[in-house]
């Protein structure tokens, strides 16, 4: 019986330096300067992505809204740290627009679900281009690697 006992608290405590390890490391994240998203309270999985390098373009609603209505031409890709069709994209997009010199604004959909409605979303992922404050093309899904390119050259830098 003392051994159940003691095998039990050492489950507890182990259970325990794990919660308190993930709080400390979720608060670290939070307060460094690659939160993009201020002091809005995140889910856990959107506090997993804060340091990864693939996510580094987070633009908020209200900054996507200002640039659409000034007419400037936006590149807007609606993700969920969650979809698994973003996680396989993300990697490749994301530096292959950097090579091409693409600016994307990355907007959470996870964080911010009335984007959904907003923008017409009916999946992740969601490539929208905005030009003279309107959609101009988008794509959903995610792509072949050739595809996604030849998207981005025809669409964005119009090749």
């Amino acid at each position: 019986m003392k051994k159940l006992l003691m095998i039990g608290s050492v489950i507890v405590v182990l259970f325990a330096a794990i919660i308190v390890l993930t709080n400390v490391s979720n608060k670290s994240k939070l307060e460094s300067a690659n939160n993009p998203y201020g002091d809005k309270e995140l889910k856990q999985e959107t506090i997993d992505q804060l340091d990864d390098k693939n996510y580094q373009n987070i633009m908020l609603p209200d900054k996507l809204e200002e640039k659409i209505e000034a007419g400037e031409p936006v590149n807007a890709y609606f993700f969920s740290p969650i979809c698994v069709h973003c996680q396989a994209l993300t990697p490749v997009l994301m530096p292959m627009a950097d090579d091409m010199g693409i600016d994307i604004a990355q907007l959470n959909v996870y964080e911010y679900d009335d984007l959904w409605e907003k923008y017409n979303l009916k999946a992740t992922p969601t490539f929208i281009r905005f030009e003279d404050g309107k959609e101009v093309n988008r794509f959903v899904g995610a792509l072949k690697e050739e595809d996604l390119r030849t998207f981005l050259e025809t669409v964005v830098l119009k090749k």
